[in-house]
């Protein structure tokens, strides 16, 4: 078994925003009643949806299965598995040593389903289009305001022109100032904010290249952006599951940072460099 075997729920819900009406209905059943796939033939399945059952079947090979009983198997596999149990709950009786192991093994879920979804042609469009860009911007709101800043703070290093804002007014002033050569990255994990419509909106009206992170396939943000890509997280007791999929926003942010210094090659080296004898002005 493969590791996109390992991830069925993850690609599914991934690729949520690509999936025809009745793909979305198949991924629905799936999402919500993943013990009815396991137990059911393709013929209930496809007979309970009142979906023909090839319809069934060229759903699993969209998402990477050979067939239903590829899926099925999988998708067991998946939903039995120990990482899950300490992961969906923490209850009040939890000792400090517990609730911190069952914090871990979220945050280390959240980045190994992520790191299953990522599609490695949409990544390259997204460093591509960096690389090429005038200007890098960086948007967030709440929490995903201080990832825009840390990308702001890692980027600063490549030598590429780059700013973040963190006041809404101030990014929508910002994203009136972009052009068509220059790339936004907005960062939401609903992919709804109305902070970060309102930036895509004028982002899109200036001809500038907009690169989403998001949680959720599905989304008004994903469905306008012209480069999307997902974090994938669950929500657990005491903790929203935006806490986990900022590690996992992180990790994008710093995938993209690596990639980046290695296609810069000499330019990423010198301008760290300049950087790096700058701060050393702050040492003792």
């Amino acid at each position: 078994m493969d590791n996109k075997q390992k991830h069925a729920l993850a690609s599914i819900r991934s690729n949520y925003g690509k999936f025809s009406d009745k793909e979305k209905k198949i991924a629905d059943y799936v999402l919500y009643n993943p013990q009815n796939i396991i137990h059911n033939t393709i013929n209930q399945v496809a007979d309970e949806l009142e979906v023909a059952e090839s319809t069934v079947f060229r759903f699993c090979k969209r998402i990477g299965f050979k067939g239903y009983q590829a899926f099925k198997i999988a998708l067991a596999a998946e939903i039995v598995t120990p990482m899950k149990d300490i992961h969906e709950k923490i209850s009040d009786g939890d000792s400090v040593g517990t609730v911190s192991e069952k914090v871990f093994r979220s945050n280390i879920k959240t980045l190994e389903d992520t790191m299953q979804i990522i599609d490695g042609t949409i990544f390259q469009q997204a460093v591509e289009s960096i690389a090429d860009a005038s200007k890098v911007e960086f948007f967030g709101s709440g929490g995903s305001a201080v990832v825009a800043l840390d990308a702001y703070h890692k980027f600063i290093r490549t030598g590429i022109q780059v700013n973040a804002n963190l006041e809404s007014h101030m990014q929508l002033m910002s994203a009136s100032q972009l052009t068509s050569g220059d790339v936004a990255i907005l960062i939401s994990h609903s992919g709804s904010t109305k902070d970060m419509l309102d930036v895509l909106q004028t982002l899109k009206e200036n001809g500038v290249t907009t690169i989403s992170i998001t949680n959720f396939a599905k989304s008004p943000l994903t469905k306008e952006a012209d480069i999307s890509l997902y974090t994938v997280s669950e929500e657990i007791d005491f903790r929203s599951e935006a806490m986990s999929s900022r590690i996992a926003q992180l990790t994008i942010i710093d995938a993209l940072y690596t990639n980046i210094m290695i296609a810069e090659q000499e330019d990423g080296r010198h301008a760290l460099q300049n950087m790096r004898e700058a701060i050393s002005l702050k040492r003792l």
